[in-house]
């Protein structure tokens, strides 16, 4: 079995280790003190380092990590790194022998140009993709990339655990009920979220089911959804467009 444990970081990341035995492999380490912190107080050894994209919180740590345990790392092919890297795209698979597994390399632009998330059955590593009740601003892609790329990930089996990079639930739960207030699932979500923030808990993983049935972003066929669009448009694309714009003010 494999354990996934999140490193919070900076306000509101968390860098995710997953560990076999004395093995580790690390996604998306902006803070490097934080991961070898970790590291030691498990024990473990760092075998490889997975990037989502080249936002300095998901890549600052790699120089540091790679000196501190040399470890190959895999990131976009997409995008430029100054770091020595694998570049993965579309297809490749990620094999990662010593914790017994390998991930699928999903192209998902958006929130930048090249974006990648990294699946296999049951786990999801999406980076800043797709959000708790969320997703991703979009600061380098279209509408219309984010919104294929998140219908892409809503049509993974549903008990996929979602793994994304930031604590951001409690608020977009907040956004949400406004698109959909009378949403029972995500009324007992955000009960839910507030219950662990108050222990000092994370609100993830989440769950592919989990999103479909609370986040407005992947509910474009709801007419709650339609009616906060505001559009004479019916169209998933253009709804998913005009959301996101209301979010970027919330």
């Amino acid at each position: 079995m494999i354990d996934i444990f999140p490193i919070p970081a900076f306000k509101d990341n968390y860098i995710w280790l997953l560990s076999k035995g004395q093995h580790a492999v690390i996604v998306d380490p902006g803070d490097a003190s934080a991961v070898i912190h970790t590291l030691e107080q498990r024990q473990l050894t760092l075998e490889a380092i997975l990037i989502t994209h080249h936002h300095a919180d998901h890549i600052d740590g790699v120089d540091e990590l790679v000196a501190y345990q040399p470890c190959p790392v895999y990131a976009p092919r997409r995008e430029h790194y100054t770091f020595a890297h694998q570049p993965v795209q579309e297809g490749n698979i990620v094999e990662l022998p010593a914790l017994g597994i390998a991930f699928q390399v999903l192209e998902v632009p958006g929130h930048t140009r090249g974006h990648i998330a990294y699946y296999t059955e049951g786990l999801l590593f999406c980076g800043d993709t797709l959000f708790g009740a969320g997703c991703g601003r979009l600061f380098e892609g279209t509408p219309a990339q984010m919104h294929a790329s998140l219908q892409r990930l809503a049509k993974l089996p549903v008990h996929t655990k979602v793994y994304c990079t930031h604590e951001y639930t409690e608020h977009n739960i907040g956004f949400a009920l406004r698109i959909e207030p009378d949403n029972l699932a995500l009324r007992q979500r955000q009960a839910e979220a507030r219950a662990l923030r108050s222990q000092g808990l994370p609100t993830l993983p989440s769950t592919i089911q989990l999103e479909l049935e609370t986040n407005p972003f992947l509910r474009s066929d709801q007419p709650a959804v339609q009616r906060a669009a505001n559009l004479s448009s019916t169209q998933a694309e253009a709804i998913f467009a005009a959301i996101r714009e209301l979010r970027n003010h919330y």
